[in-house]
């Protein structure tokens, strides 16, 4: 399998190799704050299986964590840590080109979610907006 994608404005651009590790939306607090969301979709790579053109810009977050983010339009990209994921990179799935391509499989760190994630369904959905 073959997954690309990049930022909004396309100065970072990526194509991943074979099939990640996991896809999981997490919830954790640190994801959380930034993403400035309540959920980050991540799919987890052999960082040797991901070429990357652009220059994100990286941003220490914690201990040997470096959050990989686009320059120009500010959109997520890249989670890299090798006491966490040694030799891995975790690539923010909402920026796959094709988002349908790989469906999340499952959700992580529930510990730090707000209760109300829990029960999302149980919200009114709409196609685009209400009274749309």
């Amino acid at each position: 399998m073959t997954v690309t994608g990049g930022c909004r404005c396309g100065a970072v651009r990526y194509v991943a190799e074979g099939m990640p590790e996991h896809h999981a939306l997490c919830h954790c607090t640190a994801c959380r704050r930034s993403a400035g969301a309540w959920m980050v979709g991540w799919a987890l790579f052999a960082r040797d299986a991901v070429t990357i053109t652009g220059t994100p810009i990286r941003y220490n977050s914690s201990g040997d964590v470096q959050r990989h983010f686009c320059g120009t339009c500010g959109t997520g990209l890249f989670f890299e840590s090798e006491s966490v994921f040694p030799g891995k990179i975790d690539i923010q799935s909402g920026s796959f080109d094709d988002s349908a391509a790989m469906p999340p499989t499952a959700r992580i760190q529930m510990a730090d979610a707000p209760h109300w994630l829990r029960d999302l369904n149980g919200l009114p959905a709409f196609e685009r907006y209400p009274g749309e």
